[in-house]
């Protein structure tokens, strides 16, 4: 499959703004009152709340990365073929 530097880029953007989102938004829920069976952030058992948005932010996290890892691969392979391109009796046998 051959992926251009634009979508290549683009996945890496992708991979960053995961990362970028929903760290943020983890802190967020884990301070929510619905989180916790007492209604006091960090005391009792956490609630479906929790563990469900737990789920969709490791999810996502798994899936950004994922596709960050893609780019970044499409990235360095895109810069190993204009190298070969540009410097072709380097890779001569």
């Amino acid at each position: 499959m051959v992926l251009s530097r634009g979508w290549a880029l683009f996945l890496v953007g992708v991979g960053v703004w995961t990362w970028a989102i929903w760290p943020r938004f983890a802190v967020a829920i884990w301070n929510d009152p619905r989180a916790w069976s007492t209604g006091t952030v960090g005391e009792g058992g956490g609630t479906g709340f929790l563990w469900i948005h737990a789920l969709l932010i490791a999810a996502s996290l798994t899936i950004g990365t994922a596709v960050g890892v893609l780019g970044v691969r499409g990235v360095l392979a895109q810069r190993r073929a204009h190298s070969r391109a540009h410097h072709p009796s380097d890779h001569a046998i």
